[in-house]
């Protein structure tokens, strides 16, 4: 039992799978040709591939191809199909590139495209290649391409190591983990050197002088040896992975979770490439976290830092960030929160002379608090040591100029002051003058101002103050521990409050951040419509980042469109609108601070739902987000897209709700009118044909155009209620109203259905003084036509109905009553809806009767109202504001 529940699957993991492998089918797939270095012969096993599919009928062409001069190379390439080139214009050279939309809009089965890592001329679309190719493959084409092993991201310092040359051109390692098939060309260092001989990778010249720097036999080997590695290490992950899905038991060593701590140092570049390789080959799961302090960066750290941040995105590391002054209780907290395996830290380096009181603690503390959980510490490179004595004989501060300034003068004016009144006070007292002096000036300064101030005021106070004046010298013992204490407390009281202060401005900012998202989703939740979305949106973004937003969203065709709130329309230009749709297209951001489309003023972010992309915010950055602004940005726009994306699920829900009950409503319409459309044209059919076929009596000749004209008027009258219904849907019932008199109303509809009211004994009831009312003749008589009708298909033969006029507070009000059944009560509510019939009621008719009242006495702002009788039958009300002839006073009438 134990074994199969083991062997079920996990639900959420087969779903997971399955949307996997879905997300595969959709995309091209990518093959990556892999070598040690150049000259290992990548282009030519790629063409040599391109050429055995070809052969199967396979669509090829080359997209970019570089053949080096290579004879043997280009002699290969012919037979395929090349795109043509784009030439882009850089400092008044015409670079050519890659032409990427010529590409997708070829369309072919799998296009070549040589040199992965290459980076593109400034004014691409991308500025790397393999941005290049991410789209190619996500426009559903396959990709043939080329690699060395040193532009990978986490193998590029080490290269450098080992041949001393630094790798500029990268590519993050996720591209080549994300590839479906890797092929690997190997040469002995043996053979690739013998290719450089002959001249068969560069010239001769520069073959010699390649031999000399990059291509020593050492570097070769380690080079392949590297490649080897990596490739055997997709190979082993390829395997777990497949036993995985496949849901073979065995050893996994996913269990591992690595934890890798960053900061503001270039030292964090090494220990998150070198804990990325470590990572890969063990199978490990690996996050990197920043612990924010007190401590106040400088521009350079803070540039460092993003730096640090997106090497570690490139890489496919995750980063947290969290807010402790206790760096290593953090470390610790959030790996035992994370279930982390192993830490990885770097080897602590000295930042100033106050870190010497830290020197080793930090190590030792977070190993004794780690507990079960490995640490692995990574020192630094020589380059750091070089610079480690420079950087430990200077202190870091960060305040301007003006600030020491200011603590100089007020420590003076102070001492001055106090300098006047010292035989008064005494030079004790001037002492806790001056430590007062040094904590206010914290509340307002950084560290090097408060300790200048600390310095100058134990320096004044002693030469000032202390027995004997004038001199450094102190004469008391007590006095020499007094401005020793008083140097201590002075500096620490100020550093202290200094850091508390930097501490409660950092939990000040983060707290106004969280109370915008507070305030961002109550207001959204408030909200209906796309407009009023857009426009809490832009208030919140230009009230908290201080610029402007465009907000782009799709529309029911799947197409952008611009939408503004204001006045005034939001001018984009035809380039705007291009980076706009490819940002919606490709769900990636684009513009300015970007690796796409950089050159544009604008940065473009998708608004990216649970479903799919809701649309596109460009906004004109004064400068780039810091990382906290930026989680602070995403955190907003995931809001915006989520509401965005629940109105849009709104709308579409309330559209299928409006199909689905106009699907009901075309099914009623169409049983009822064939219905009733069969009984007048089967009757007129009959008679006709019965008239046609022989002669008859006069009396059965009248009988015959008897029924011929009742069939005729009920089909009339269906086609009226049509008619009227389409004019009602439509809002083009506009009554024109005339001065009637109510006789002449009951009257003409009297007569109009003397027929039907024979079986019933009818009556009209109206006062005698009734006054001309200002109504529409016609509509009015539509109404009533339509009531007393109704009237007689419920009411028993030989019962009363009544119609009834009065006036009542400058309200015609109308009533039709019979001693019928009356209507159900769970029906009433529903009796004026279109195509409505009871359950009980006779066959024939449309339902279209009553709505049509309801419709004709709300075009005359009038109300309508069902209800049954205490003693039993039916009593429809009519009121309908009108102006009258004579209204002498007159009250309601009963009768």
């Amino acid at each position: 039992m134990n074994t199969a529940e083991e062997n079920r699957p996990n639900p959420d993991e087969l779903l997971a799978s399955l949307l996997n492998e879905e997300d595969k089918r959709k995309r091209g797939r990518l093959k990556i040709f892999f070598g040690m270095c150049a000259g290992v012969g990548k282009t030519y096993s790629m063409l040599q591939a391109a050429q055995a599919e070809k052969s199967k009928g396979i669509d090829i062409v080359i997209g970019y191809l570089e053949t080096h001069g290579r004879k043997e190379t280009a002699e290969l390439a012919n037979g395929f199909e090349e795109i043509a080139r784009k030439s882009i214009e850089y400092k008044s050279t015409l670079i050519p590139e890659m032409d990427l939309d010529a590409v997708i809009s070829r369309k072919p089965q799998v296009v070549l495209v040589d040199e992965l890592a290459h980076t593109n001329a400034p004014g691409s679309r991308h500025s790397k290649r393999y941005q290049d190719v991410q789209e190619i493959l996500e426009n559903g084409i396959s990709v043939y391409t080329t690699l060395n092993v040193q532009h990978l991201e986490s193998r590029s310092e080490t290269v450098a190591q080992i041949t001393g040359i630094l790798v500029r051109e990268t590519i993050p390692d996720d591209v080549f983990e994300s590839s479906d098939e890797v092929e690997l060309i190997d040469l002995t260092p043996e053979e690739l050197l013998q290719r450089l001989s002959e001249g068969k990778v560069y010239t001769q010249e520069r073959s010699k002088e390649a031999v000399n720097h990059f291509f020593r036999k050492g570097n070769i080997t380690a080079l392949r040896e590297m490649a080897l590695r990596i490739v055997a290490d997709r190979v082993d992950k390829q395997l777990h992975d497949y036993m995985q899905y496949k849901r073979i038991r065995g050893p996994w060593k996913s269990g591992l979770h690595f934890l890798v701590t960053i900061d503001f140092k270039i030292q964090s570049t090494r220990l998150l490439r070198w804990a990325k390789n470590l990572s890969y080959s063990m199978g490990a799961h690996i996050q990197a976290l920043y612990v924010e302090t007190t401590h106040i960066m400088s521009e350079k750290e803070h540039e460092q830092l993003n730096k640090n941040i997106n090497l570690a995105k490139q890489l496919g590391i995750p980063v947290r960030i969290i807010t402790n002054n206790d760096i290593v209780k953090a470390i610790v907290d959030f790996a035992h929160k994370e279930n982390i395996t192993h830490i990885f830290i770097g080897k602590p380096r000295i930042r100033n002379s106050l870190a010497l009181l830290r020197l080793n603690s930090f190590v030792n503390k977070i190993i004794r608090l780690s507990g079960n959980i490995d640490v692995y510490i990574l020192g630094s490179d020589s380059q750091a040591k070089d610079k480690f004595s420079q950087r430990a004989s200077r202190l870091s501060f960060t305040s301007n100029y003006s600030q020491y300034i200011l603590s100089a003068i007020l420590v003076s004016i102070v001492s001055i002051i106090c300098f006047t009144f010292k035989s008064y006070i005494g030079y004790q007292t001037i002492s806790f003058i001056l430590l007062f002096l040094v904590s206010i000036l914290a509340l307002f300064y950084g560290t090097g101002p408060i300790l200048l101030a600390s310095t100058l005021s134990a320096l004044i106070w002693d030469y000032f103050f202390i027995p004997p004046p004038y001199t450094l010298h102190i004469g008391q013992p007590v006095d020499v521990f007094m401005l020793i204490m008083f140097f201590i407390i002075a500096l620490l009281n100020g550093i202290l409050t200094s850091r508390v202060r930097r501490q409660e401005k950092k939990i000040r900012i983060r707290e106004e951040r969280t109370n915008a998202l507070y305030q961002l989703t109550k207001e959204l939740s408030a909200l209906s419509g796309s407009i009023e979305v857009v426009k809490v949106a832009s208030g919140t973004i230009q009230k908290y980042f201080r610029i402007n937003p465009i907000i782009f969203l799709k529309n029911e065709q799947n197409q952008l469109n611009v939408i503004t709130y204001e006045a005034t329309p939001i001018q984009i230009t035809e380039n705007e609108m291009s980076v706009a749709l490819w940002v919606y297209k490709n769900s990636a951001k684009a513009g300015k601070y970007t690796d796409t489309l950089p050159s544009d003023d604008h940065t473009y972010y998708p608004l990216q739902g649970n479903s799919g992309i809701m649309g596109v915010i460009a906004v004109k950055h004064p400068a780039i987000f810091t990382h906290g602004e930026e989680q602070f940005w995403d955190a907003c726009l995931s809001q915006i897209s989520g509401k965005l994306e629940r109105e849009f699920l709104r709308d579409a829900a309330k559209k299928t709700y409006l199909l689905s009950e106009s699907e009901k409503l075309y099914k009623t319409l169409f049983n009822s009118i064939s219905h009733e459309l069969r009984i007048p044209v089967a009757t007129i059919m009959g008679a006709s044909d019965t008239l046609l076929a022989q002669e008859y009596p006069e009396e059965t000749r009248r009988n015959l155009y008897e029924e011929l004209n009742k069939a005729s008027i009920r089909l009339n009258r269906l086609i009226e209620n049509l008619l009227n219904m389409s004019r009602i849907e439509s809002g083009r019932i506009k009554p024109h109203p005339d001065w009637c008199d109510v006789n002449d109303l009951a009257n003409s509809v009297t007569e109009s259905l003397k027929n039907e009211l024979k079986p019933y004994a009818f009556s009209v009831v109206i006062p005698d003084k009734m006054p001309m009312v200002f109504v529409d003749f016609g509509l009015m008589e539509q109404v009533l036509h339509n009531l007393i009708l109704n009237a007689t298909q419920h009411a028993a033969e030989g019962s009363q109905i009544r119609l009834k006029f009065f006036i009542d507070h400058h309200f015609l009000t109308i009533q039709v009553m019979d001693r019928g059944k009356g209507f159900p009560e769970t029906e009433i509510a529903s009796v004026f809806n279109k195509f409505y019939r009871g359950k009980e009621a006779k066959a024939g008719g449309t339902g279209l009767g009553l709505s049509i009242v309801k419709g004709f006495v709300e075009a005359h702002l009038g109300s309508v109202k069902a209800e049954n009788r205490q003693n039993g039958g039916a009593l429809i009300t009519i009121k309908i504001p009108v102006e009258l002839s004579d209204i002498n006073s007159l009250q309601k009438t009963d009768i």
